[in-house]
Formats: C-alpha cells, structure tokens, sequence
C-alpha cells in the first residue's frame, strides 16, 4: 500500500536512513542529517504558504509503505535554481575548424562552461530503495511530482530541468571527473560531490573557465559524456516518454545529460484532468489496495474504472494508484484511495492515466 505524500519534520531520521543507501552520483543525497533536516524544514516552510511564486524553496516527497509504516523513497522539486548560487553545467558546442590549403573542414564538439542565475524549475533528488524496484513503483514516484506543479502551477518556473546521473562506478570512480576536475580540485569524486552539495563557491573557484575540447580528453572520459548510470535509464526512460529532451547541457562532474521540457508540455500535467468528488465507492480490484502494479491500467472485468494517478490537489499533499470514474467534472473514485488521501465527497481531485 504506498503512497507518495509532502514530507514532515519528524521524517528525519527514516529519511536520512534511507538516503544512505544512495549511490554515488546522486549528489543532493549526500549530505549530512543537518543539512538534511535544513532542507526539510525549508520544504515544510514551502508547503505551509498559502500564496507563492519561483522562490527557491526545496519541496520534499516521500514515498510511504502503509502497510509497514516506512519510508521506502523520496524526489523533490526545487522551484527555481540558480540566484545566489548559480546553476553550472557544460554545454557542448561545436567548433568549426576549416583549411582552405588542405580542402579539410572539421566540427569538433567543446565544453563550454554554462552559469545560470535566473534558472529554472529543478525535479531531482529521486530515490527508491532497491527492495521496491519494479512493478512501476519508480514510475509513481516520479509522476507523482507533477500533479502537484499541476495544481500549483504559480509556484514552479515554465521551464523545468532534471539533472541525470552519470557514469559513476560502485567505488565512486568518475571517468570524466579523473580526466578533467580532479586536476583542478585534486580531491576525489564522492567528496567533491559532498563539497559541492554544500556550496557553489568551490565550482566557480576552481574550475577551467576555458572551453574544454572533448576529443583532447582520454577516450574513457569522451564516451561518458551525455550517458546516464545504468540504475538511472528507468527515471530518463519515464522523463523522455513525459516529454523531457536532452539538449546538450551536461553535468561538470560526471557528464550526465540535463533533460529540459516546458511545464505545460509535461505529459502528465498537459493530460490530467481535476474535478470534484461526487460518489465514493467500495474498492473492486486488488490495484486499489497497492497489490497490483501501478503501471496496470486496463479496465477490470469487476469495474468499468481504470487505474490512474491520484492526487488530493492540497498543499498537504498525498497522491496513489487508485479507481477513478469521470462524468464531466464529476468523479468517482474508491473508498481505499479516498482513505489514503484523506479525501471526501466534495472535494478537488486530480487524475491522469499513467500509460
């Protein structure tokens, strides 16, 4: 029985458990309890405001198993990057290289060191534990963030971004970091990654403000560049089928691509529909008590209402698989998923098919 819900203060210590299970290259993750119990704190602050815009402010999910009473994973949205703190990557560009006397001409891709102060909306910070990988569980918890920019839309930026991992081994080997940042920093990847979780300051410190022509890097270091870890193909997978492109902005530590996609171009945004709870029904299928897999979405032989994405359209927010029938505005939805997300006739509900 999971749900995805608005993280509280007295989370902490579940939260910070499970995030030590993280893999190296999920920098937001690596932080400290305090830094962590900042930010959550900050995230409760975010929810709590009745009227916001692009602020800044960190909005913390958590992912809980109701049957057992834990925390099994977690995302966020930052409603705006950059400001004090910019925003780097590398973008790749090509340079044009041309000899009259040889007939030769060349396009050779470079780095360019890209800094952002007026940024966008960033989702990040994804992590399920390993114990609940498959049957669409991280596909939940990914989507479920965009129900809530759904209904918040004031609070988010049009443009929306989601830094992916790169190639990182199990040691915290980075081909890209060993070839280009480690000359500068001379420190290794997992605490260059812990350093610049805390501050921006080291980046625009000590990294080359000069273009970096990709073809003078070893061959191990070209390959990575633009490519995702391999446990992380499942979160680009979802964000390229909601219309998410990568756009050749990659990550200066590990190379990871940076996908982008306008908020409204979002697919589970642009196809969800809200409306109001007219009839609350006994649940008619093992879905509707988190037995069946959340990708399912065929229509029961019991019902005639598929499984869909459900969220309660509140500050205190609360979303899960669940029955849903729609009569215009009208909606009609299960008992089980009305309990979870503590819904009653008459109130705002939204929807979306999860494909």
């Amino acid at each position: 029985m999971l749900i995805v819900r608005r993280v509280y203060e007295d989370d902490l210590n579940a939260l910070f458990e499970l995030i030590q299970r993280s893999e190296y290259g999920l920098t937001t993750l690596k932080i400290s309890k305090d830094a962590l119990a900042a930010r959550i704190e900050k995230s409760v602050f975010a929810f709590q405001q009745k009227n916001s815009k692009p602020d800044g402010l960190p909005y913390v999910f958590v992912m809980e198993d109701l049957s057992k009473g834990t925390i099994v994973g977690t995302c966020s949205i930052y409603s705006k990057v950059g400001g004090f703190e910019p925003l780097y990557n590398y973008q790749i560009k090509q340079s044009r290289h041309a000899s009259d006397d040889l007939k030769l001409e060349k396009n050779i891709d470079v780095l360019h060191l890209h800094e952002v102060h007026d940024g966008p909306t960033e989702i990040g910070s994804l992590f399920l534990s390993p114990d609940y990988w498959g049957s669409g569980h991280g596909r939940l918890l990914s989507l479920s963030r965009f129900l809530f920019m759904a209904d918040f839309e004031n609070r988010f930026e049009n443009e929306v971004i989601a830094e992916m991992r790169g190639v990182v081994n199990e040691q915290g080997k980075s081909p890209l970091w060993a070839a280009l940042g480690a000359h500068f920093f001379q420190i290794d990847f997992p605490k260059a990654e812990t350093m610049s979780s805390k501050s921006k300051k080291i980046i625009a410190d000590l990294m080359p403000k000069h273009p970096i022509y990709i073809p003078l890097l070893p061959e191990d270091a070209q390959t990575v560049i633009g490519k995702v870890h391999n446990n992380t193909r499942p979160a680009l997978a979802v964000l390229k089928k909601e219309g998410f492109e990568f756009r050749d902005m990659v990550d200066i530590f590990d190379g990871g691509p940076t996908v982008h996609s306008e908020l409204n171009n979002i697919r589970t945004i642009r196809e969800s529909r809200s409306g109001t709870v007219k009839t609350i029904k006994p649940a008619s299928r093992s879905g509707a008590n988190g037995k069946a897999s959340p990708q399912e979405s065929e229509v029961d032989s019991q019902s005639s209402s598929p499984l869909e994405l459900l969220s309660n359209c509140q500050l205190d927010y609360r979303c899960c698989m669940g029955e849903i029938c729609w009569s215009g505005t009208d909606a009609e939805i299960d008992e089980i998923s009305a309990l979870r997300l503590n819904l009653t006739v008459g109130d705002a509900v939204r929807s979306v098919a999860t494909r």
